[in-house]
C-alpha cells in the first residue's frame, strides 16, 4: 500500500478503538517499553498525544520517564518551517493546544537536537524495514535528521506492521523499534 492508503487505513482503525481499549492497548505498551535497552539514556523526546486522532496515549511513558527521574524533552512545532524546538518538561512547563489540537510547551528551557538520545515517535502505519507513516507533514523525520547519529527512534503503535511500505523516500527516518501491546519489533 502507499502512504495515502495507509493513512485512511490507519485512521479508520483507530476510530473504531473505544477508549478503554486504548486506554488498556497503551498502558500495555508502555509496560512493554521497560524491556527495552534504553534505561541508561538521559535524554528522552515524548511527543503528547492527540486524543482527537486516537494517539497512543503517551502519559504512561511519561510516568515512568518521570520515576526514573529522566530529562523529559516536549516540542513545539513550527508550521512555516515544518520544524520542530525541544523544550525540558518542568513542574512549571505550561501547555496550550495549536490548530491541530496538539498540546505544546508555551514557553520554557530549549534544549538543543544535539542532546536527544531516544525520541518516542508517532506514527500511524509502519512496517517490517522500520519505515514509518506519518500524517505528512515530514516535522518527525526533518527532526530526527538534525538529531545525532545513534539516536534510537521507538515508534508507539496500537497494530501490528504492513508488509512492507510502497513510495518509501531518502528523507523518511527508519526507526530502530516499534512497541505494540504485544511485542517489541526490532529493525537493526
Amino acid at each position: 500500500m502507499n502512504k495515502k492508503e495507509l493513512r485512511a487505513k490507519y485512521k479508520a482503525l483507530r476510530q473504531q478503538l473505544s477508549i478503554d481499549e486504548i486506554e488498556d492497548k497503551s498502558l500495555a505498551i508502555a509496560n512493554r517499553t521497560l524491556q527495552l535497552d534504553i534505561w541508561e539514556k538521559i535524554y528522552f523526546h515524548l511527543y503528547l498525544t492527540i486524543e482527537e486522532l486516537k494517539e497512543v496515549e503517551t502519559e504512561f511513558i511519561l510516568q515512568i520517564l518521570a520515576g526514573k527521574d529522566k530529562e523529559i524533552l516536549v516540542s513545539k512545532c513550527d508550521f512555516e518551517s515544518c520544524g520542530m524546538t525541544n523544550y525540558l518538561l518542568t513542574d512549571n512547563t505550561k501547555f496550550q493546544k495549536n490548530q491541530y489540537n496538539i498540546y505544546e510547551p508555551v514557553d520554557g528551557i530549549e534544549v538543543p537536537n544535539s542532546k536527544v538520545e531516544v525520541v518516542f515517535v508517532p506514527l500511524l502505519a509502519y512496517d517490517k524495514l522500520g519505515n514509518r507513516v506519518g500524517y505528512g507533514k515530514g516535522f518527525y523525520d526533518a527532526f530526527l535528521a538534525k538529531c545525532p547519529e545513534d539516536v534510537i527512534k521507538v515508534g508507539l503503535s496500537f497494530f501490528e506492521p504492513e508488509e512492507i511500505i510502497e513510495e518509501v523516500f531518502p528523507t523518511d527516518i527508519r526507526l530502530d523499534y516499534c512497541v505494540t501491546p504485544k511485542t517489541i519489533h526490532s529493525f537493526n
